[in-house]
C-alpha cells in the first residue's frame, strides 16, 4: 500500500504480512480499521492518564458531560443515557449508582411514568465536570495536533460519513450477513 510519507507505522508493518491475501481496496479498509482502533485506544489511554490525578474516571466525565449537555434541566432518563452513551441497562444502573454515591447525580422516578428513572446532574456534579473538562480537551488536542486544522476537518467529514452509514444501517455487518 502506498504511504504519504516514507515512515512506516505499526499498521504498515502488520498489513505487509497479509497484503498478498487481499485486494488493495480490502487492505486499505483493513489498515484504516486498525489505525482507527489504535488511535481510539491511544486517545482513551491519554485522556485517562490526564484525568487520573484529578480523581475522576473517563466514564464518569462522559456521563456528567452527557447530562450537562441537556439544557436546562441536566436530566435524562436511564433509557436515554443508554442510547447516548451506547451502554447496556446494567452498565447505566451501575454507573448511576456510583455517581449518585459521589453526590454528582440524583435518581428519581419519572412522575409521568413510574417505570422510568430520571437521572439529574447535581450542582456538585456540574462543578466537578467543569473542573476537569479542560484536561480532557488538552489531551485530545495534544494527540490530534499532528494533523493541521484543514486535515482534521477533512478527516472529521470522512469519518462522519462512515458513522452515519453505520448508524443508518443499524445492525452490525455480521448480523446483516455482510461479514
Amino acid at each position: 500500500m502506498a504511504r504519504s510519507s516514507g515512515r512506516q507505522d505499526y499498521v504498515d508493518r502488520l498489513t505487509e504480512v497479509v497484503a498478498d491475501r487481499h485486494d488493495p481496496e480490502v487492505m486499505q479498509a483493513k489498515a484504516l480499521a486498525y489505525r482507527v482502533r489504535r488511535l481510539a485506544h491511544r486517545l482513551e489511554t491519554e485522556i485517562k492518564r490526564e484525568l487520573a490525578p484529578h480523581g475522576i474516571e473517563l466514564w464518569e466525565l462522559e456521563m456528567l458531560a452527557c447530562l450537562k449537555r441537556t439544557e436546562p434541566e441536566h436530566r435524562l432518563s436511564a433509557g436515554q443515557l443508554m442510547t447516548e452513551l451506547q451502554l447496556s441497562s446494567g452498565a447505566v444502573t451501575n454507573r448511576v449508582t456510583r455517581l449518585e454515591r459521589n453526590g454528582w447525580v440524583t435518581r428519581d422516578f419519572d412522575p409521568g411514568d413510574r417505570r422510568s428513572v430520571l437521572v439529574t446532574l447535581t450542582p456538585a456534579g456540574e462543578k466537578r465536570a467543569l473542573e476537569v473538562f479542560a484536561f480532557k480537551t488538552d489531551a485530545e488536542y495534544a494527540l490530534l495536533s499532528a494533523l493541521g486544522p484543514a486535515a482534521q476537518r477533512r478527516l472529521n467529514d470522512e469519518l462522519r460519513k462512515v458513522l452515519l452509514s453505520a448508524e443508518d444501517t443499524g445492525a452490525p455487518a455480521a448480523a446483516r450477513g455482510d461479514a
